[in-house]
């Protein structure tokens, strides 16, 4: 019997048993599903992160306080950079153009009977060049507003929108009422921070009137961004600031601080996607396993069910070989045909991500050919058992057993 004889037997065994199919089907629907919707939103998160990075420019550096262990270990902001740190970068390190410190926190802010919860950021009047983050109408916070304690305030878009706020109106931040000054441009999300929902005062404020002194050597940062000249001196700017940050700290081992070029975040970012989805896709992974266990459970049932047609079927001059190719071409077709399936589940899973949430998944035509190819590997591996348990049935006790 040629190879179409037994695929159209095959095809015509598995559609009169559709329930049983159907349900032998499903594991691996589940397994390829789940691979293609991991991986897609896996990637779809690294070229989104690349992208808000690269919006940055290349020759963009940061400064976060802490070393490696205490940024992995703690959750709360080390508070070993200070504003006069930043200052000290502007003044002495030549390869620079502009310094922008930061402080940010979680506020309560109040507007009439209305509140929310947003990113308060404290910085100077460099932050909107230096982010690549236009003032949409307004103005900006300026050297005046730095100086004067002035309690004024440049908000996100969408915080303008939610809470109809505009130009002039004021808002109530830790009891303190701010005037707004400045609605910025639609920035979207950095790194899972909606800076759209942010709302930005002068650094001093900040600093005396919301958080207060929290370090013993000055006001604590959260973060320093640098805008290096051009990138030819991104490499000269990380080692000055690394150097002048060593002799201001009085550091002679471990740093207590980190400099990070844009290009270097990249990196930590690929890094971080890329282990993240090897480690979801493996979980995923043992739902396929699952489902090609499934498989073999179900083609062993059915041999022991269509013992009596094995044995006419041998006694009518059918090989090993046939019975044993019609067994593997069954649970092939279970489970390539189940990957299919799934394969369209995951995609329809990942088009309706990319059309509720601003993430866009990567649908990659290497990873659905990957998935198929798995699956139609999985049923020709769990189909082998039971396949080879058909094809040496004797003839004869299988067909008294009738």
């Amino acid at each position: 019997m040629n190879i179409l004889e037994s695929f159209k037997m095959s095809a015509a065994m598995l559609a009169a048993n559709k329930l049983q199919t159907s349900l032998t089907m499903l594991g691996i629907i589940m397994g390829n599903a789940s691979v293609i919707a991991t991986i897609g939103l896996g990637q779809g998160s690294q070229k989104l992160a690349n992208e808000q990075l690269k919006s940055l420019g290349p020759n963009i550096l940061f400064v976060m306080p802490g070393n490696q262990k205490s940024r992995r270990t703690t959750l709360n902001v080390p508070q070993t950079l200070v504003w006069e740190d930043a200052q000290a970068i502007a003044s002495q390190v030549s390869s620079i153009k502009a310094v922008a410190p930061e402080i940010n926190q979680r506020q309560l802010i109040s507007y009439r009977n209305q509140n929310t919860n947003v990113t308060l950021v404290g910085t100077n009047s460099e932050y909107s060049s230096v982010r690549d983050f236009p003032v949409a109408t307004g103005r900006f916070i300026n050297q005046i507003d730095l100086k004067r304690n002035q309690r004024v305030a440049v908000i996100g878009s969408e915080i303008a929108q939610n809470l109809s706020l505009f130009l002039g109106e004021k808002i109530r931040i830790n009891n303190i009422s701010f005037e707004i000054v400045g609605v910025m441009e639609p920035k979207g999300s950095f790194f899972g921070i909606n800076q759209d929902e942010s709302i930005i005062i002068p650094l001093t404020t900040m600093a005396n009137q919301i958080v207060g002194q929290t370090s013993p050597h000055g006001v604590a940062l959260s973060l320093i961004h640098i805008e290096a000249k051009s990138t030819d001196t991104v490499r000269a700017a990380k080692f000055q600031i690394e150097n002048l940050l060593r002799l201001r700290h009085q550091i002679t081992t471990e740093d207590d601080f980190g400099v990070r070029t844009s290009k270097q975040m990249m990196s930590i970012v690929k890094v971080i996607t890329s282990g993240l989805t090897i480690m979801l896709v493996g979980i995923a992974s043992i739902s396929l396993i699952v489902g090609g266990i499934g498989v073999m459970n179900i083609m062993l049932v059915s041999v022991t069910e269509r013992t009596p047609e094995i044995g006419l079927r041998k006694a009518l001059g059918a090989t090993q070989g046939d019975i044993l190719i019609q067994f593997l071409i069954e649970a092939v077709i279970i489970a390539i045909s189940g990957g299919v399936v799934g394969i369209i589940l995951g995609v329809s899973i990942l088009v309706l991500i990319g059309i509720m949430f601003p993430l866009s998944p990567v649908i990659a035509s290497e990873t659905i050919f990957l998935s198929l190819g798995i699956s139609g590997g999985i049923g020709l591996g769990f189909g082998v058992i039971p396949a080879q348990r058909a094809a040496k049935l004797d003839p004869i006790v299988a067909l008294r057993s009738s």
